[in-house]
């Protein structure tokens, strides 16, 4: 099927206007009545940092790197989830289907901070206890502590690190679930009845028939609910993780450099998004029907 391709009208340059003349009155407003001072020149060093002759991430790009790790293994958790809850919710156990929409339900009716300290204070602690990670990691060789900084976070964080993803992937876990139901109730009935007559029991329905059809309609929407993973992970720098997000309060409070941090944190996150939204597209446009 060809797209046809967009061509602007007059009120998506009037939009266009209006937004570059707000931003402009905002920065007059800024130096003119409230006289605050720019100081764009110090934010190079947030971003990168030299040290003994090599170039390393500084505040902001740890951050930025963390919470891209912390969205990766959350979106990974949420994916089994929500696969698994999935397919629960169009099982015809009974039993299933009343467990995942509990879940479901009880998750996407929570308010994610609520979640998040509750996974903190209590699952995590409980854990953490009953696996005895803070030993664990502590006494890691330190071969094992390189690894564990490139693939989670600092050892020092690894707990907190852990409660995050966990948090964060039962909270998109629930979003993925419908999803995955929603493309398997896409297929329609008649490819359930034409393989039921070849003799496919229920497993091999779903995963010769039902499925490979299926997701060319939830392939998309998991790349849209990946770039959500990204942005809800903000939330989690109420637990002091050290995600973009909390860096940037700490240098706001040491710093008061409040509206260039917070720019520059925002087009890290819009450029993280964006290239995210575009592949997206790509991925959706690969999988579209062929006429």
């Amino acid at each position: 099927m060809q797209r046809t391709r967009y061509k602007p009208v007059l009120l998506d340059y009037i939009l266009l206007v209006l937004i570059g003349g707000g931003i402009v009155y905002f920065y007059w407003q800024l130096e003119n009545e409230l006289q605050y001072e720019w100081s764009w020149s110090t934010i190079p060093q947030f971003l990168v940092k030299n040290t003994k002759g090599n170039w390393e991430p500084n505040f902001l790009l740890e951050g930025l790197f963390t919470t891209i790790r912390l969205s990766i293994w959350a979106t990974l958790l949420a994916s089994v989830v929500g696969i698994l809850m999935g397919l629960a919710r169009v099982s015809q156990s009974h039993f299933w289907r009343m467990v995942s929409r509990t879940y479901v339900e009880i998750v996407r009716n929570m308010p994610p901070i609520v979640l998040i300290f509750i996974s903190y204070f209590f699952l995590s602690a409980q854990l953490t206890h009953f696996l005895a990670l803070d030993s664990a990691v502590q006494n890691m060789p330190e071969w094992l502590h390189s690894i564990v900084s490139v693939l989670f976070s600092k050892p020092s964080q690894f707990t907190q690190f852990i409660t995050g993803v966990i948090t964060l992937g039962l909270y998109e876990g629930a979003y993925i679930t419908e999803i995955v139901r929603g493309g398997i109730n896409s297929v329609q009935r008649g490819q359930w009845e034409a393989s039921a007559s070849l003799g496919f029991n229920r497993f091999d329905q779903l995963r010769l028939v039902v499925l490979p059809q299926a997701l060319k309609v939830i392939v998309p929407p998991l790349a849209g609910q990946f770039i959500s993973t990204i942005k809800d992970s903000a939330i989690l720098s109420v637990i002091s993780i050290q995600e973009l997000t909390f860096q940037g309060l700490e240098l706001m409070a040491s710093t008061y450099l409040v509206f260039e941090i917070w720019t520059t944190i925002t087009l890290m996150y819009l450029m993280l998004t964006l290239g995210c939204s575009l592949l997206s597209r790509w991925v959706e446009r690969a999988l579209e029907w062929k006429n």
